[in-house]
């Protein structure tokens, strides 16, 4: 068929095609008449476009007689025996392609009778469906490229495309069995009231008809009628309801609401179609009215034959907003309608809605061909008469001379495939992606490390040595008069450096150090499983996705040309892998533009990923690097917003440093993410072999200065940066964080090693092994004495009970008369006295216990005795202390402050360095605070047990600060302050209600004399700005005038307006004049407060500035604070903050910086919280409860210390309480003597021990 001649017919007619005798076979197929025509088919053979040598024919002539030799040696037939055989079903094929054409038979007859759309039909039987485009017909073929003279193909680009005759044969073939089916089709379209109204769609159908005077007069109302019927009997007598109306000047329904099809029905019908009549004009907008407002219909057929009384404009307007939510479609029919307008408007009306469009004119048949159904199928006609029009100029061009110029166009058709088609690609690289869930949530290498770190699992080794540390003390011991430094026991303790520099004495011990590094080594095993986990997969690629609403951000600059084949595969990996358990994502490729793959973030469904992954497949690559484009784009999207959805994490996958400078990117990130902590992840993939004579990027760097600007971007934002290559990881911070905490747990190991062979060296049976080991010429000598074994004295002789209780007495009177004695003895000084020595320091405390005292120092004495129990002995006081005397007392007296009732205009710094708890003298620790607890436990050699002292039994034990101490306040003492602790609560309390009073609620307590206000009024205060002008006028009139302090106010946006030019007295006129300017307020532009800040301190004599905001300035904070501390480091002028409903946490940080900078208040207005309502339920209901109510916790600095002090006094009442309670479980020792009377003998011990002791 190459090589044939064509006639002027087409095939599948009853024409003939005549080609070479030898080369072809004929085909007898069934034609649409009573007789057959023969139609010649070409032999398959493999063709091209150049002509085929001789030598070529004589070799196919030569395979083709040895076929029919082959053919006539075969044995002859046998015709087989069908006796009792089955008759074979009808859908029953011997060969595959038999089955293809009957089920297309099939659904070609089923598309016929099932009354599909055009639209819905073309679905299964486009040009594009069965794969018979210009570009399926350009995939079946060989690119070839073209020889030289030597038979050796050239470098150049592809020039020559090679095809099998076949292929090409049968793919004409299938383009005009399509072409003829189309024709099929819209003959089938224009049969019956198909022609004159289309097909009806719809089960629920509301028929509406023009009955205007112009439609149904001047002889069409006969022909009008006949097509309705015909309509009626053909199409609308199968639907399930029907609802009929006709519209002239007025509406005419033949039933209120769709009726169900019936025999009664459609007679209905019929009966009102015979009588429609002209009725006026044509009010087509009331009839749209009327069908829109009923239920229960999914189709509505509107037939329209005159010009109606609206205009087009308002009628489509009409429909836009009527269906909007509404799935009706509109089929609009045209019946003989010469008015251009009424078609084009009925051609909107079905558009807008999703409907159809149908012309019916009986004076020009050519119009029937502009309606909906008919023009798609043209349109598949007409694509497929271009490919056939095609491969006869591609027939053409094996002839003659003409064979280069066909090339060239076929080759321009392949020069206008993207570049990626001809790179390398891994194996089911276009295929579906194969999803993978997710078991779990990831976490970055830092939040990860918190919980399973050294120092979260509670493995360093500081912490495990801290029980056994001890730091060297230095005290001064009074009895030999100088400082003492304690020493280290050689044998248990080593020195070691500790992590703050300073050196410990520890205590060794090798078990719990041996465990201690085996869990090191398990800890090191999980985390190598973590860095092998980091190094595969996607994670490999981009590290791990922890936000779940994440934009991705692709490199797709020309520089990436060769690579677009890897980011791609790189990109699958990650949908398949990261993505599915995220709640949103979104797509962004950019180059010198940048292209989002949907308008705002989707939920990363798997059809969605699928969409995506399609998506990615068509990415190409052109332009410099727009990194400042793309990152709008993620950032501002006004889609997102509306949806109250913000990304959380933006990861940016590229290979070369962007376009704009770092700083520019820095400071745009920190004003977009002001309200949103969106962090950005930078991934860096090196290239090594860019091409030198290839594209100039936008700006150059090399490798380590890119590098290096992707991690300050990353690291700004607190991201990640993630740097990798072909042959694995270069950089990561996850895996960095690993691997340090790796080095660490292998340095405590090392230490651990360290201290145990400290340790080892000085057990004596190392040093006899190292000894003996050492050299065989030397002579073995026993191992030296330790220093701690030399000669010890002889003990004193054992005192008696009584001897003790007379020395203890002595040594009490001592530490009374003001000689304290140190708490412990230092090691130094445990050498055991002599017995003269003993003898001589006994005698010496005889001699100083019998010396009188003087008159200002009377003590009571005591005198010690022997009990009838054992050798117990007791003690009676012998003298009593004068109570009547007026000297001070040794214990410390509650104090009963008087705190004055009058607010005080001051902060709360300043008023409780006045009235606070430490300044009243009622701070708990310090009135309770006795001696330490140290009667630990002693090992008594003549005993050969250990026992503790009897001084704890006597003495109640607190816990105060961490330390133990004997509770030195009686049950009446504690009582005492109970009561006055609750007066300053009750205080501290109203003051806390002043404070959230009036507007000191708003603006916090104005103590200086002369102030500006800064009043911010951009568009951001639009939903406050009533509150704010009412919180503005208390402010006048509460503290301005009232406590007659000069002020002014500047309202600031986009501009800034002062109410007067400088300070003025708060006059009853000025204050007037300042809340009827107040009002006038209106939410509007900007947040300039630097401005309004440089234009406040433009006055000389003010003395603090309130800032008043709910949001960050439009400058940079990092600037705005620079500015504020270079004008006002030598004024020194207070700048108080005020945070006005603000949410943005980091626009509160920048107000607290900006007034602890300059040494002032920073405030914050809650809208719902009232710590009011807990200070009134605390002083109506008293403190019986100490827990409740909480009161909330506040950010303002004058609110935040005030709660702390009350709620450091409500725990010292507390903390009393409880200590009050011990005195009801102990017995007192005066109680012990008197029980002690009437108690038999073997009662006596426990109570003459405690006061011996």
């Amino acid at each position: 068929m190459m090589n044939g001649d064509f006639r002027s017919e087409r095939p599948g007619t009853s024409a003939t095609y005549t080609m070479d005798d030898s080369d072809e076979e004929d085909i007898n197929l069934p034609s649409s008449g009573e007789d057959q025509k023969i139609i010649r088919r070409p032999k398959t053979s493999k063709q091209t476009f150049l002509t085929q040598s001789r030598a070529t024919k004589k070799r196919s002539a030569n395979a083709k007689m040895k076929t029919r030799r082959s053919l006539e040696d075969r044995p002859p037939w046998v015709q087989p025996s069908v006796r009792g055989a089955m008759p074979t079903p009808d859908m029953t094929v011997t060969h595959i392609n038999q089955t293809h054409d009957r089920v297309r038979a099939r659904d070609m007859a089923a598309m016929f009778n099932e009354g599909q759309t055009s639209t819905d039909w073309l679905k299964n039987h486009s040009i594009e469906h069965f794969n018979l485009t210009l570009k399926d017909l350009l995939s079946k073929g060989q690119i070839i490229r073209p020889k030289n003279n030597n038979n050796k193909r050239l470098d150049g680009p592809p020039r020559e495309l090679q095809f099998e005759a076949s292929v090409v044969n049968e793919f004409e073939y299938k383009l005009y069995e399509s072409i003829e089916m189309y024709h099929n089709r819209i003959r089938w379209l224009l049969k019956g009231s198909k022609k004159t109204f289309g097909m009806i769609k719809g089960n629920k159908v509301a028929l509406v008809i023009d009955s205007s005077d112009s439609n149904c007069g001047f002889g069409r109302i006969s022909h009008f009628r006949e097509s309705l019927m015909e309509l009626i009997d053909e199409q609308l007598h199968n639907r399930e309801m029907l609802y009929l109306m006709s519209f002239g000047t007025d509406l005419d329904t033949l039933w209120h609401t769709p009726r169900y099809t019936n025999i009664r029905i459609l007679d209905e019908a019929r009966y009102w179609v015979n009588s429609l009549s002209g009725t006026g004009g044509c009010n087509l907008l009331a009839a749209l009215k009327k069908v829109l407002k009923v239920k229960d219909i999914d189709s509505i057929v509107l037939v329209m034959g005159s010009c109606p009384d609206q205009n087009a404009e308002a009628l489509v307007e009409y429909i836009e907003q009527a269906a909007v939510g509404r799935q009706v479609p509109l089929h609009c029919v045209t019946f003989d309608c010469n008015n251009h307008l009424t078609n084009l408007t009925l051609r909107k009306l079905a558009d807008i809605s999703g409907g159809r469009y149908h012309v019916y004119a009986s004076g020009s048949e050519e119009q029937i061909y502009t309606g909906t159904d008919i023009t798609m199928l043209l349109r598949e006609i007409r694509i497929a008469q271009d490919v056939i029009n095609k491969i006869q100029e591609m027939r053409q061009g094996m002839m003659g001379d003409a064979l280069v110029s066909i090339l060239n166009e076929i080759s321009l058709e392949v020069q206008k495939l993207p570049q990626s088609r001809f790179l390398p690609r891994p194996p089911n690289h276009t295929g579906p992606l194969v999803l993978e869930e997710a078991a779990f949530l990831p976490k970055t290498s830092e939040d990860w490390l918190q919980q399973n770190g050294l120092k979260g699992k509670r493995l360093s080794l500081y912490q495990v040595l801290a029980p056994n540390a001890f730091n060297q003390i230095e005290e001064f011991i009074p009895i030999i008069r100088k400082s003492v430094r304690s020493q280290t026991h050689e044998k248990a303790m080593t020195q070691f450096e500790w992590h703050d520099g300073t050196i410990k004495n520890v205590h060794v011990d090798p078990a719990l150090l041996f465990d201690y590094q085996k869990q090191l080594g398990a800890t090191v095993k999980l985390y190598e499983r973590r860095v092998d986990w980091l190094s595969k997969d996607s994670r490999r690629l981009f590290g791990t996705l922890t936000e779940k609403r994440i934009v991705i951000l692709i490199d797709l600059s020309l520089s990436n040309a060769n690579y677009l084949v890897h980011i791609q595969h790189s990109l699958r990996l990650l949908l398949q892998q990261q993505m599915l358990n995220k709640e949103a994502f979104n797509i962004i490729g950019f180059s010198s533009t940048a292209r989002s793959w949907r308008p705002f973030m989707q939920e990363p469904t798997e059809q969605n990923l699928q969409m995506a992954w399609k998506w990615a497949l068509g990415l190409e690559c052109g332009g410099s690097r727009n990194f400042l484009a793309a990152l709008r784009l993620a950032l501002e999207n006004e889609e997102d917003r509306k949806r109250n959805m913000t990304v959380d994490g933006i990861y940016l996958f590229t290979s070369g440093i962007p376009d704009q400078l770092p700083e520019v990117i820095c400071s745009f990130m920190e004003e977009a993410t002001i309200a949103q902590p969106t962090r950005l992840h930078s991934i860096l993939f090196n290239v090594d072999d860019y091409d030198s004579n290839g594209a100039i990027p936008g700006r150059y760097a090399n490798i380590t200065q890119t590098a290096e600007c992707l991690r300050t971007l990353a690291h700004v934002t607190r991201g990640r940066f993630h740097w990798f290559r072909e042959t694995g990881i270069i950089e990561s911070d996850d895996i960095k964080g690993i691997l340090s905490e790796m080095d660490k747990a292998v340095n405590y190991s090392q230490k651990c090693a360290m201290l145990v062979d400290s340790v080892k060296k000085r057990s004596p049976k190392y040093q006899a092994e190292l000894m003996n080991g050492s050299s065989d010429d030397q002579p073995k000598m026993l191992p030296m004495r330790p220093s701690s074994a030399k000669r010890k004295a002889l003990p004193a002789p054992k005192h008696t009970e009584l001897s003790l209780a007379r020395l203890q007495i002595t040594e009490n009177k001592d530490k009374e008369d003001g000689k304290p004695l140190p708490r412990s003895r230092p090691s130094s000084a445990k050498k055991e006295p002599s017995k003269m020595d003993s003898n001589r320091i006994a005698s010496e405390k005889d001699r100083k216990s019998k010396r009188p005292s003087s008159a200002h120092k009377s003590k009571p004495s005591k005198q010690v005795f022997y009990t009838e129990f054992k050798n117990e002995v007791g003690t009676v006081y012998k003298q009593y202390p004068d109570i009547l005397s007026k000297k001070k007392s040794v214990r410390k007296a509650i104090n009963h402050p008087v705190i004055p009732d009058r607010e005080e205009l001051k902060t709360t710094k300043e008023w409780l360095k006045l009235y606070g708890l430490s300044k009243l003298r009622l701070d708990l620790s310090k009135l309770v605070s006795g001696p330490e607890c140290t009667h630990a436990k002693r090992h008594i050699g003549t005993l050969n047990k250990s026992v503790t002292a009897k001084y704890c039994t006597i003495f109640p034990s607190v816990n105060i600060k961490g330390t133990v101490r004997h509770l030195q306040m009686q049950a009446h003492e504690l009582q005492d302050y109970e009561k006055q602790i609750e007066l300053v609560l009750r205080r501290y309390l109203r003051r806390l209600q002043w404070l959230l009073g009036a507007s000191r609620r708003t603006f916090g307590a104005v103590v200086e004399k002369k102030v500006i206000v800064l009043v911010d009024t951009s568009g951001s205060m639009v939903s406050h700005m009533e509150e704010l002008k009412r919180e503005l006028v208390a402010l006048i009139w509460d503290q301005f005038q009232r406590e007659n302090i000069s002020f002014n106010i500047v309202r600031f946006s986009g501009d800034i307006e002062p109410w007067r030019n400088g300070l003025v007295e708060p006059t009853e006129i000025n204050c007037h004049d300042a809340v009827r300017w107040v009002s006038t307020f209106a939410p509007a532009g900007n947040t300039c407060t630097l401005e309004a800040l440089v234009h406040a301190f433009k006055d000389k004599d003010v003395q603090s500035i309130y800032l008043l905001t709910d949001g960050k300035p439009d400058s940079s904070t990092a600037r705005v604070l620079r500015e504020v501390a270079q004008v006002n480091t030598i004024r020194g002028v207070k700048i108080h903050t005020i945070s006005f409903n603000c949410e943005d946490e980091t626009a509160n940080i920048f107000l607290r910086q900006l007034a602890a900078m300059c040494r002032s208040r920073y405030h914050r207005c809650y809208a719902g919280m009232d710590g009011d309502l807990m200070a009134h339920k605390l002083l109506d209901e008293g403190f019986k409860d100490i827990d409740h109510p909480i009161l909330p916790t506040f950010d303002s600095d004058d609110l935040k210390q005030l709660v702390d002090e009350i709620e450091q006094a409500r725990h010292f009442l507390s903390q009393s309480r409880s200590f009050r309670q011990l005195f009801g479980t102990t017995t007192k020792p005066h109680e012990k003597n008197k029980s002690s009377r009437h108690m038999p003998p073997n009662h006596i011990k426990p109570s003459m021990t405690a006061a011996a002791t």
